[in-house]
Parts: structure tokens; C-alpha cells; sequence
């Protein structure tokens, strides 16, 4: 089975994202994720047992407070992605740090520098073939206010099922 390990966008920023992502592909066809907004913890892998990935993420969140971060404006990745910026604060990458560290003991997670401790954090609004309106879907995004008070207070397992992303397990950390 694939698998990825995400912490989900919620509220009003959540909300925005979505929004912005149904928009953005009515507008100019720029399709995205089929994930919910998010960031990403751990990109797509693939595995038959899912056990400790779960016994490690349920302990981990028994034992961890939440940390807010701010979303703040818009940046791309050359002009293959278009984001909402994630300025995480120092609580928050502590706690993500540490989860990595946590998953990093599981045999089947390997993180590598775009989704290890060292990642660029970022919400995607648009991520699938927009090199041709690049220019254009930027300067789009680029006039909608962006910013907003967020809290990682969550980690959920997505699993790839009938060609989307079905929840499969959310773990809440502590408040």
C-alpha cells in the first residue's frame, strides 16, 4: 500500500487553501494535490504493515503539545510549484524534528532532503504541469492576502485508495 504522512491545514487558513486550489484550477486548469491542505511530513512510501508507523505517531502525539506556526504570502519552487509560505516557529520545528527523529527508527521511512529535517515548509496551491502559466498564476495568487495563525496540532496517515487520498489515521497533539 502507498502512504503519506501529512499534518492537514485547518480553520480558516485550511479553508483558504482549499478554496484557492478549487479556484486556481477553474481559472487557469492548474490542478493540485488531492490531499486536503497540508504540509507534508513524509512523502508518498509504500508498505505492507502500517503498525508501527501508527504505535509510533500515537505515542509520539500522547506525548507532544502542539506549536503554532504563521502562513504568510506566497513562494515557488522554479516553476514547477506554486505555495503559501509556512514560517514555522522554533516550538514547531523543534516538534517536527523530534518526529522525525521518531519515525526515522521505523525500517521503511527513509527521509531524504526534501522531506527530512531540513525541508522548506509549504502549503502547494498548484503543482501539476503550470510551466506554461507559470507567470500568470502567480501573479494571480500574488494579489490575494495571505495570512494567517496556524497550529501543527496534528499528524495524519493518508492512504492511496481508488486513485485518491483516503484518511487513514489522524493523531491530535496535546493542547
Amino acid at each position: 500500500m502507498r502512504y503519506v504522512v501529512v499534518s492537514v491545514v485547518k480553520g480558516e487558513a485550511g479553508n483558504f487553501n482549499n478554496n484557492l486550489r478549487k479556484e486556481v484550477y477553474e481559472k487557469f486548469n492548474a490542478k493540485s494535490s488531492k490531499l486536503p491542505a497540508h504540509f507534508t511530513i513524509k512523502s508518498p512510501f509504500e508498505t505492507d504493515n502500517i503498525i508501527q508507523l501508527e504505535n509510533t505517531l500515537d505515542k509520539f502525539s500522547k506525548e507532544n503539545y502542539s506549536a503554532p506556526y504563521k502562513i504568510k504570502g506566497y513562494d515557488h519552487f522554479d516553476d514547477r510549484v506554486i505555495f503559501m509560505k509556512v514560517i514555522m516557529s522554533k516550538e514547531g520545528k523543534i516538534l517536527h524534528d523530534n518526529l522525525i527523529d521518531s519515525m526515522s527508527s521505523i525500517d521503511y521511512i527513509n527521509f531524504d532532503k526534501l522531506d527530512g529535517k531540513n525541508k522548506i515548509f509549504h502549503i502547494t496551491i498548484s503543482s501539476k504541469k503550470i510551466k506554461n502559466i507559470f507567470n500568470d498564476l502567480l501573479n494571480y495568487v500574488s494579489y490575494i492576502p495571505c495570512d494567517f495563525n496556524c497550529n501543527f496540532d496534528n499528524i495524519c496517515i493518508y492512504k492511496w485508495e481508488n486513485n485518491t487520498w483516503l484518511l487513514h489515521k489522524e493523531y491530535l497533539l496535546k493542547k
